[in-house]
């Protein structure tokens, strides 16, 4: 493991056990610690959250939230009111601390709900949902309650986070999703069963060259042509691409 002087922090976000061993990070505008959830900070939340469109949005929802990471870079990003469910306490608990000591704590809050409690009594409908869903189906489970339920779709299976989805969103709003590249066209045929249909799609590679490792997803109502693009995260150095940086520049504090 890399030794970080813990007077300058680094952020590595590629490096698993760098993130997994650490109880927080400090971002550019605000801080997120990931002790006290099952799923702590990733690659997959990180660019989903610098990817979403949320420029326009007013209202915005996001599912399973964990350590709070996703909707904390999107209020960085937006002027929007930000509501987080999850039904991990563990994860209520840590989003709680994470946006009380955010800049933007007065229009995030956090609610202790399933997906499928949530949309029975919305308080409203949304400009933009977003999720890091859990999507392991039939996998070989840890054992950790929590982190098996973060992570295996058995509290909160595909059609039930697309038909949900498909109730809470505004008419003209989007939803954005970050998957495993192998399941996407499975998220995009559960979606297109809620008249939910994609408008842009972002390929993710670890290297120049690479398969595709995990794809990011924005549906919404309206059918228009995909936009498709592609993000390489390493170059032939092994040095972060420059679309990488460009995506990403806003929030870490270095990209080497």
């Amino acid at each position: 493991m890399r030794k970080v002087n813990k007077t300058n922090l680094k952020l590595m976000i590629l490096d698993s056990d760098y993130l997994m061993s650490n109880p927080g990070f400090q971002f550019k505008q605000f801080s997120v610690h990931h002790d006290l959830c099952a799923m702590k900070v990733g690659t997959d939340g990180v660019l989903l959250g610098a990817w979403a469109p949320c420029s326009t949005a007013t209202s915005i929802l996001d599912i399973g939230t964990g350590s709070g990471l996703i909707a904390l870079m999107l209020a960085q990003r937006s002027q929007a009111t930000i509501t987080a469910i999850d039904i991990d306490e563990g994860a209520i608990k840590q989003a709680e601390i994470n946006f009380a000591r955010s800049p933007w704590n007065s229009r995030m809050k956090v609610v202790s709900a399933s997906l499928q409690e949530f949309s029975q009594h919305p308080p409203g409908m949304f400009d933009l949902i977003v999720s890091n869903p859990p999507y392991f189906i039939n996998a070989l489970k840890s054992g950790q309650t929590s982190r098996d339920r973060a992570r295996h779709a058995d509290t909160l299976p595909l059609k039930t986070l697309m038909h949900c989805t498909a109730q809470l969103l505004s008419a003209s709003g989007k939803a954005s999703f970050v998957f495993p590249a192998e399941s996407a066209n499975q998220l995009e045929d559960t979606a297109w069963e809620e008249s939910l249909y994609l408008t842009h799609r972002m390929d993710v590679c670890n290297s120049e060259g690479g398969n595709p490792k995990r794809v990011l997803m924005t549906f919404s109502f309206s059918r228009t042509p995909i936009i498709r693009t592609q993000l390489v995260l390493r170059d032939e150095n092994n040095k972060y691409t420059d679309a990488f940086k460009a995506l990403c520049g806003d929030f870490y504090l270095n990209l080497n």
